[in-house]
């Protein structure tokens, strides 16, 4: 899909302080252009869900989870639903806890609590809000790292799979229908899903339409019309499926 709106980020030479954010309200099918800057970034989503494209690899923050990207490494940031997010740069002096690649994050509970009181909120260089930034950083070299929840392929054909169920993911084809439209026999299909994707096409497929339940939960819709919507039959089958995946029912994850 086309994105709808280009977002150019701040332009800096230099970083106003050791430690400077901004929050950010992005539409639907919005997109920042390829970028790289000399500083860290943490991205923290708190609505919807921000894609990171880098090195290859596909990274998302849904809202219980961020993104790290280290400095002078490639990337496109993008959204197909609206979110609000908020993108943390770091000194490199100060980044010497944290990844050498980009990579997802859990957040943990107390940097998660000091995200929250940043929402809305704007840069303002005061000493007590420069203290918290600074407590922030420490606590982002806490939080364990997570594979990333989406992977994509360098295979030409298997990335064509995945994009086409990226636009269609109440699409219930099954694997051997899908590998045959993109020129691939199903053993070959499931050979590359474990190479490149390290897991089968159903958890993929699963994954990626709980990264779309989750953009319609913050929207208010009701967990039987998300069911619908995705492909499902019944509600129940979509809520095992997402609370396999997360841990939590679509209910108690939209309530947290």
């Amino acid at each position: 899909m086309t994105p709808l709106y280009l977002r150019q980020p701040p332009h800096h030479v230099t970083l106003p302080a050791p430690v400077w954010f901004r929050v950010e309200d992005m539409p639907d099918n919005a997109t920042y252009p390829a970028l790289r800057h000399p500083w860290g970034e943490f991205v923290y989503c708190y609505r919807g869900v921000t894609e990171l494209r880098s090195g290859g690899q596909v990274f998302l923050a849904p809202p219980h989870m961020a993104f790290w990207i280290p400095a002078d490494v490639d990337q496109i940031g993008y959204n197909r639903r609206a979110t609000t997010h908020i993108s943390i740069y770091i000194d490199p002096s100060l980044c010497g806890g944290m990844p050498q690649g980009a990579t997802s994050l859990s957040v943990t509970p107390l940097l998660r609590a000091m995200l929250d009181r940043l929402a809305g909120a704007q840069f303002d260089a005061t000493p007590r809000q420069a203290r918290l930034l600074r407590v922030m950083v420490d606590e982002m070299a806490g939080c364990t790292l997570a594979q990333s929840f989406l992977p994509d392929s360098d295979h030409p054909a298997l990335r064509r799979l995945l994009s086409s169920l990226h636009d269609t993911p109440w699409n219930r084809q099954g694997a051997g229908i899908l590998a045959r439209r993109f020129g691939l026999s199903e053993r070959t299909l499931a050979r590359l899903c474990q190479r490149d994707l390290g897991m089968s096409l159903t958890e993929w497929r699963n994954r990626l339409r709980v990264v779309r339940a989750i953009a319609m939960l913050q929207d208010g819709q009701r967990v039987e019309t998300i069911a619908l919507d995705l492909g499902y039959a019944t509600a129940s089958a979509f809520i095992a499926m997402f609370k396999g995946i997360t841990g939590d029912s679509p209910a108690r994850y939209a309530g947290r």
